[in-house]
């Protein structure tokens, strides 16, 4: 016969809703009491029914997570190692991890997020690939409902974020470039509504007017954050009349599709032709060649991104509402050589 919440109440003499709100977490009973219920009901075999509990407290004790592309990209190097770093987080705090996909903008991602805050299907939002101007933003904070982002849009909403200075960064990018005498310089980057690539094109001109080379608009290609779209943007580059000596790209995933093309065409990347990334995604070390990146540390960020919404979900002060993550400029041999 399964123990009951009624036999820890009666064990303890006390009542069964004092005995709830301590295994609940109310912050109405006492540390010590809250103690001893917990040990008690631990000692008896008392598991919790999780649906009734969550019944009572209003909550779902669930995060989500949608994922922002025109097709599910789970096995992205990037989505795979910020996931991998939510659901981590989310467990220690007692949080399910529910992901989904929808393209951005769409009527699905809109009816996703509809359905997601009005069920009450999670408790919080964690949002990444931030427009510019993201409707997601606007909608959360006019719900009120928890959410956190990773990069800032430019709303004027207040809410808790995590960011790297892409544009500070980037341009230590072009800056090692310039150093290793590169000065045809060509820059791969996204969909102008992001706000990533807002702040590295920004970085990439900062670069060029430091070291006073001119803006080429034909060395500035948009790709879609993909092996692919890095592949065929740097095809068109390297087919150019007089094609760059470097290329700088807005993330890893794009950089690979340029090593790619450039081996197909028998350029010694690291010696003919420089490449670098942005991200710093595990394993890309073991590129061929092994790739220069700003290397931003992608699962402690996703880490700290549920650390920050699991405070907002309980009502608790955050120590910080805006963090800003260091990077680290790994030079490797795409651009250096052997």
């Amino acid at each position: 016969m399964s123990i009951t919440i009624k036999d820890v109440a009666r064990r303890l003499n006390l009542s069964i809703t004092t005995v709830s709100r301590a295994i609940d977490g109310y912050d109405d009973v006492s540390e010590e009491t809250r103690h001893l219920v917990i040990q008690t009901a631990h000692e008896m075999g008392y598991v919790p029914n999780q649906a009734a509990r969550q019944l009572r407290r209003k909550r779902s004790d669930t995060i989500g997570y949608i994922l922002p592309a025109d097709q599910p990209r789970f096995s992205d190097p990037f989505f795979a190692e910020f996931i991998a770093g939510l659901g981590d987080e989310a467990s220690m705090h007692g949080f399910d991890l529910l992901v989904s996909t929808a393209p951005p903008g769409s009527s699905a991602e809109h009816q996703a997020y509809e359905r997601w805050t009005h069920g009450r299907k999670v408790d919080g939002v964690v949002l990444n690939r931030i427009q510019l101007n993201d409707w997601r933003v606007q909608y959360l904070a006019r719900a009120q409902f928890p959410f956190v982002t990773l990069e800032r849009s430019l709303d004027s909403c207040d809410y808790p974020s995590v960011e790297v200075n892409g544009r500070l960064w980037f341009k230590k990018l072009l800056d090692h470039l310039v150093s290793l005498g590169h000065q045809r310089i060509a820059y791969i980057g996204a969909s102008p509504n992001l706000k990533i690539q807002a702040d590295r094109l920004a970085g990439y001109r900062d670069g060029l007017a430091q070291h006073n080379l001119a803006y080429d608009a034909s060395l500035v290609l948009e790709g879609d954050l993909t092996s692919e779209g890095g592949y065929r943007a740097g095809e068109h580059l390297l087919n150019l009349p007089k094609p760059p000596t470097a290329i700088a790209c807005v993330d890893d995933m794009t950089a690979m599709g340029v090593l790619h093309i450039a081996r197909q065409r028998g350029r010694t990347v690291g010696k003919e032709l420089a490449v670098t990334g942005f991200d710093g995604i595990a394993g890309f070390e073991h590129t061929q060649p092994p790739l220069t990146t700003i290397n931003q540390p992608v699962y402690q960020m996703a880490r700290c991104l549920v650390q920050m919404l699991a405070d907002q979900i309980a009502r608790k002060p955050l120590p910080e509402k805006y963090v800003q993550i260091e990077p680290v400029l790994e030079i490797r041999q795409s651009t250096v050589g052997e």
